[in-house]
């Protein structure tokens, strides 16, 4: 699929880099822009386009290092770190998708889905400033927030958990 090497090196720890940087900015990014309305106006398709080189890193990362596994001895600390890599695509498709709906629920696109009035979630509460609208509007900014939230920390937390293994892989008994 990717790269598995570049100018001569195993790629798997350049891909690394970039999952590394891109999945938990995208994670943080994913969060702002759910909690605060008035960012995820401003991010408008960066948030998603962000979201999505986050997730075509992934399996970069994952094919060179499945490459580089068959090169090195296969030990208990390289296997448990490539199942644990293998576990990390779903929370990066997770953010792509609620950023994605995120994107366009703010877009309006979503509007047909959703109950009537909640399509306003942009802070202003409705043009009728009705109570149903603006509790409906209230109650997809917490839930898109919580999601994010649930989804950015897991994401996060996979990846440090995976470069962890890594890490103990490569460098015990060093």
């Amino acid at each position: 699929m990717g790269t598995t090497t570049i100018n001569g090196v195993p790629a798997h720890p350049l891909w690394v880099h970039v999952v590394v940087v891109l999945v938990p900015l995208s994670a943080l990014a994913l969060v702002v822009c759910a909690a605060w309305p008035a960012v995820m106006r401003r991010a408008g398709v960066g948030l998603p386009l962000l979201a999505l080189a986050a997730l075509v890193s992934v399996p970069l990362a994952t094919d060179a290092g499945e490459w580089l596994a068959e090169r090195v001895s296969e030990t208990a600390a390289v296997e448990r770190h490539t199942e644990m890599g293998d576990e990390l695509l779903p929370w990066v498709v997770a953010i792509f998708v609620l950023a994605v709906l995120l994107w366009l629920l703010h877009r309006g696109l979503l509007h047909r889905f959703l109950p009537a009035g909640s399509g306003d979630v942009s802070g202003s509460g409705g043009a009728s400033g009705a109570a149903g609208p603006l509790a409906s509007s209230r109650v997809i900014l917490v839930v898109g927030t919580v999601l994010a939230m649930v989804v950015g920390v897991g994401a996060v937390v996979q990846v440090y958990r995976i470069g962890d293994s890594g890490a103990k892989a490569v460098w015990q008994g060093f």
